[in-house]
């Protein structure tokens, strides 16, 4: 089993930054892709962008136009998004999600999840 564990969000202002960290614990060593995902009211859970663990590649969801980075330590087991730039309509809840094959795209596919934290983007 797996736990994963997101630090707390925020309250931003449009244009500003913030950066938000997941660590893992438990059987780490089986995870083979990290990942944050979005879900704003009403909409569906979206990949925002995910590494995989042993080469680092990166995908990007499309949702932030360049604007979020995911970077990650694994002696920490720790994966970190950072976002720039942030608009009101990045305004959602933030979700940590590992998964034990390959890097999905959807949701469903990652096996762990961690709670979600809330991010609020104010004009």
């Amino acid at each position: 089993q797996v736990q994963l564990a997101e630090s707390e969000g925020g309250s931003v202002q449009a244009g500003g930054s913030l950066r938000l960290s997941c660590v893992a614990s438990g059987q780490t060593s089986s995870l083979h892709c990290m990942a944050w995902f979005r879900q704003a009211p009403g909409l569906e859970r979206e990949l925002v962008v995910s590494v995989y663990r042993r080469s680092g590649i990166t995908t990007d969801g499309g949702l932030g136009e360049g604007r979020f980075t995911i970077s990650q330590d694994n002696a920490k087991n720790t994966v970190y998004l950072q976002m720039n730039h942030l608009k009101p309509e990045d305004t959602a809840m933030y979700y940590c999600a590992a998964a034990l094959e390959g890097c999905p795209w959807y949701a469903q596919d990652f096996a762990y999840w961690g709670r979600g934290t809330q991010v609020t983007v104010s004009s």
